[in-house]
């Protein structure tokens, strides 16, 4: 590693006014670029790019990927091209490269927090669509409530208690690698991502545009004297799914694989033999099993959450210190550099109404009921940001259905209302906790955390303005959502959940709602046993995640993401330094290749150049 980058001493000093001084006097780098115009257009560019392909991972698996180590490979790569054609004179800056990724980050991260799954599942229990420009305008807002969540506790949770955020913190690693690497590592990574990216192009094109590759492989194998294609357990020709599994732990892989066998070869067949389902079909199956594999999502969700009391009740203590002033008075030279406290409360001032008129305007909630979301979201996306910065998982499965619980109850039978208020709460939350962690790659390089606050916000008036008219490309007809092409896993449970905190659920099948009880005891026990079993005992048992997302997606995705896991983890396990080179950017480039070309594929069959 090159002397300009030397890490920051590891014996941290002990109070906050003593990081940040040590922090400015050893880290810090102001005479160094941060927020170009160049990091602005060309962040806005692959964040668009990201927002894109996490668009069609998201119906695909229900996931959305990673932004941030993909996004600096990816800006790594270009400017090294660029400069190569001499398009460009200057390398790209280690502080270009996190700002750039700051706005990618905004971007690719607005089908996350709820959005997409939102959308989704309102076009799925309504037939009401609204107008796009309302709806970029909505998640916008949203995204934008969520970066000025983050201002008042970035120096609680990153400059004084130095929460891990492992994302953020591999992110500054990746960023100071690559370029310390220059043509070495930096280099190999990005050619991977790129070959990985053409190939699964290719194959895409073949595969959708010229149908000359099948889309599925069906195993010569019956069962219940049908083949196992019927009950959706074949192989995939869709390397999106395999590089979504390698980005994935083993665990939930194979708890994903588990999850798809138990549903679609045990389960399915018996509702089937008892008379529960009529046919043998995808929505057939999952408009039952939707039910459990909900309940499990849910129930290890809230108590993960639960359980996690500490960290809530330190966002709480933390939130009080706010507002009484009780943070560590600003070191010498630290409150120029840092986003003023006041930016909050102004942003929130500002823009708070809009989202209320909206929440009425669109959804027709309530005014007062709207007005109760606006501060819900806050304390939420305080408490979202503490738990990302402890575990590196947001917690919008455990927010979502909390904010479906409350306004069941206050605004009973109002689907839409119900959808879109827990999209407030998620949004924030996301956001607050992606600005948080790409501030912690900042803090670790020393950039400045004005410069990120702009740049966040960038990156999500990218991300509004390219998604929902993506949406509205890929998904022209919301009836498709929840079928097997599209399964759109997290719309289905989001739209679950809704109805039954609507009051729907009585009118389900009576083993159903067995099965709701059975999954919220099974969803329990795995979030208690992950916390309180044995190590050796945690290793495996399998994820509550992958049970209940095996339950709402076709087996088949379940089988090849298990293959993309199982790929990755054999890669680590007998080959770890290639491993560390190759997984995360071949897996990035399957899932960048195929999904950007399905899009492309889905723009030229919209516009008449191709046949459907």
């Amino acid at each position: 590693m090159s002397a300009e980058f030397v890490r920051p001493a590891t014996a941290e000093p002990s109070t906050q006014s003593e990081r940040e001084t040590a922090w400015l006097a050893a880290t810090y780098r102001p005479s160094e670029p941060n927020l170009t115009v160049r990091a602005v257009v060309v962040g806005m560019l692959i964040g668009a790019a990201m927002c894109l392909s996490n668009l069609y991972v998201f119906f695909k698996t229900g996931w959305s990927m990673g932004v941030t180590l993909t996004a600096c490979i990816l800006a790594f790569g270009a400017f090294q091209a660029l400069q190569a054609a001499r398009i460009v004179k200057k390398p790209l800056g280690v502080l270009e490269n996190n700002a750039l990724t700051t706005v990618a980050s905004g971007a690719g991260y607005m089908t996350g927090g709820g959005n997409m799954a939102a959308f989704g599942a309102l076009l799925m229990v309504t037939t009401f669509r609204p107008e796009p420009l309302p709806m970029v305008a909505w998640f916008g807002l949203i995204a934008a409530l969520g970066v000025f969540a983050a201002i008042p506790i970035k120096r609680q949770l990153i400059n004084q208690e130095g929460l891990a955020f492992p994302t953020g913190t591999a992110t500054a690693e990746t960023i100071r690698s690559i370029h310390d690497a220059a043509a070495g590592a930096g280099a190999s990574k990005a050619a991977w991502l790129g070959w990985s990216a053409v190939g699964a192009a290719v194959l895409t094109w073949f595969r959708d545009a010229w149908h000359w590759i099948p889309t599925t492989l069906g195993l010569p194998l019956t069962l219940a004297g049908r083949s196992l294609a019927e009950w959706t357990l074949s192989l995939k020709a869709e390397v999106v799914l395999i590089g979504g599994g390698a980005l994935m732990s083993f665990r939930t892989g194979w708890s994903l694989l588990l999850g798809g066998l138990l549903t679609y070869a045990v389960l399915a067949p018996s509702l089937l033999s008892r008379g529960i389902i009529d046919s043998v079909s995808y929505k057939a199956i999952v408009a039952w099993t939707l039910w459990p594999g909900a309940a499990i999502l849910v129930a290890s969700g809230l108590t993960s959450f639960a359980l996690d009391y500490k960290s809530i009740a330190r966002s709480f203590t933390g939130l009080t210190q706010i507002f009484r002033r009780r943070q560590a008075p600003a070191a010498s030279g630290i409150s120029a550099v840092e986003c003023p406290e006041w930016w909050f409360p102004t942003g929130f001032i500002v823009l708070g109404p809009f989202v209320v008129a909206l929440m009425v305007w669109l959804f027709q909630i309530p005014v007062w009921a709207g007005v109760i979301a606006v501060p819900l979201a806050v304390v939420m996306g305080f408490v979202a940001a503490r738990v990302t910065g402890e575990t590196d998982v947001t917690p919008t499965k455990a927010l979502g259905p909390v904010t479906q619980l409350i306004y069941g109850v206050i605004t009973p039978g109002n689907l839409s209302g119900n959808i879109m208020s827990a999209n407030v709460t998620g949004g924030v939350g996301l956001h607050a906790a992606d600005l948080l962690t790409t501030l912690k790659t900042g803090w670790l390089l020393g950039a400045k955390p004005r410069h990120q606050f702009y740049a966040q916000l960038f990156g999500v008036l990218a991300g509004a303005a390219i998604v929902v008219p993506a949406f509205n490309l890929i998904l022209p007809d919301p009836s498709v959502l929840g079928g097997e092409a599209w399964p759109a896993p997290s719309c289905v449970v989001w739209a679950g959940v809704s109805k039954a905190f609507s009051g729907g659920i009585g009118a389900l099948h009576s083993t159903a709602k067995t099965a709701i009880l059975v999954g919220l005891a099974l969803g329990t026990a795995l979030a208690l046993m992950e916390k309180f079993a044995p190590r050796r005992l945690r290793t495996v048992l399998p994820s509550p995640a992958g049970l209940g997302i095996a339950m709402v997606i076709p087996g088949s995705n379940a089988i090849a993401m298990f293959l993309g896991a199982a790929a990755a983890e054999w890669m680590r396990r007998k080959f770890p330094v290639t491993a560390e080179k190759t997984v995360v950017p071949v897996a990035s480039g399957l899932i960048a290749g195929e999904s950007l070309m399905g899009i492309l594929i889905a723009l030229l069959i919209v516009t008449g150049v191709l046949a459907a």
